[in-house]
């Protein structure tokens, strides 16, 4: 792993449990959403994080923007502690730390217009102002791929791609450093999800962003991210290259995750060993190793005692007591064949033209 220095965001330890302990007046349980999670990561690259729903994901891209408070560990960005800095220092380094939503219908304002909504962190951090929030606005509308006289619409005028274009526009809008995107295009169809992903890939090059990306597509992931960390019941159990992880899976979730992709081709298809067994309740985790209940792996100390996330070689990390013993297993031949997701590529490949055609048309 690189030098400290390298590392634009860093989380230590971070925990978060949401609920009061149990007593006399509150019978209700806490919710153990993220466990002693710490990660780092480096500046200009694309950083993913995945696993199941209701894994901790998107809890833990909130506790890196302090947009959720953490019940205990730190969070450092270039090199400073944010974990508990007062408000108005906060408001300040907000300039440098955005976020794209899930929704993005939920997260626009119904009763702004596009332009207000884009105006509102320019003049909230001074970035222009009088007519040159407007012409900043413009530029930001072109930059995404829509036109500027958009701003004088409503966003339930707006299709769900044009949507998100506005909510990455407002991110960008005062010049951040990193940006978050919580599930960016899971609630777009696929061919707009393609687009979305070539406009993000495009900003970060062109515009030098660190991207961390909260997402549970396998095949989106692969294409764009270039270290990923696989999350399980509030914890990460592995941390890898993008390559690295999907070729030769170590832990035996990631594993699993692999497998669960579906098979582009009939000629690909075969018989796969799948999880059957729910995910354990959050409120109740179990001791131990979390995925020693689902584990196909699991030995008697699996349940006695928690793996400590191991670094094994060239920064790579894993968090299972007996992953030399399983390595042999790996993911399946077919799991990286799977994940490329031709159909996929093929469709980013095509609209990266025409993104690009649009740009260069654009200027």
């Amino acid at each position: 792993m690189k030098n400290a220095e390298s590392h634009l965001i860093e989380a230590r330890n971070l925990v978060k449990v949401f609920g009061k302990p149990p007593g006399p007046l509150n019978r209700a349980p806490q919710v153990h959403a993220v466990s002693n999670v710490s990660l780092a990561v480096r500046t200009g690259e694309t950083f993913a994080i995945v696993g199941e729903s209701g894994c901790g994901k998107s809890t833990l891209g909130r506790l890196l923007l302090r947009l959720l408070e953490p019940t205990s560990g730190e969070v450092f960005f270039e090199g400073r502690n944010i974990s508990d800095i007062p408000q108005g220092a906060l408001r300040t380094l907000r300039r440098d730390m955005q976020i794209v939503f899930q929704d993005p219908f939920a997260s626009l304002n119904p009763r702004m217009t596009v332009g207000q909504i884009v105006a509102e962190p320019i003049r909230l951090h001074r970035v222009a102002r009088g007519r040159e929030v407007r012409d900043r606005v413009d530029d930001l509308l072109r930059t995404v791929g829509l036109r500027p006289d958009f701003a004088d619409r409503y966003p339930h005028e707006f299709s769900g791609g044009q949507r998100q274009r506005i909510g990455i526009a407002r991110a960008l809008a005062s010049g951040p450093k990193l940006v978050i995107g919580d599930e960016p295009v899971s609630a777009l169809d696929v061919s707009i999800q393609a687009q979305v992903v070539n406009l993000l890939e495009e900003l970060k090059e062109k515009l030098g962003l660190t991207l961390v990306i909260v997402a549970h597509d396998l095949a989106v992931v692969r294409h764009m991210s270039d270290r990923v960390a696989v999350m399980y019941l509030g914890e990460t159990v592995e941390i890898a290259d993008v390559d690295a992880l999907y070729e030769t899976p170590l832990h035996p979730y990631t594993q699993a995750l692999l497998e669960a992709v579906p098979a582009v081709t009939p000629s690909t298809r075969r018989k796969r060993e799948l999880l059957t067994s729910d995910v354990p309740s959050p409120t109740a985790p179990p001791s131990g190793c979390r995925f020693h209940t689902r584990c196909p792996h699991a030995r008697p100390a699996c349940s006695q005692s928690s793996p400590a996330l191991e670094t094994v070689q060239d920064g790579r990390q894993v968090a299972c007591h007996f992953w030399r013993d399983i390595a042999a297993a790996g993911a399946s031949p077919l799991a990286s064949q799977l994940t490329q997701s031709p159909a996929l590529t093929a469709r980013l490949d095509l609209f990266r033209e025409r993104q690009a055609a649009r740009l260069g048309h654009a200027r």
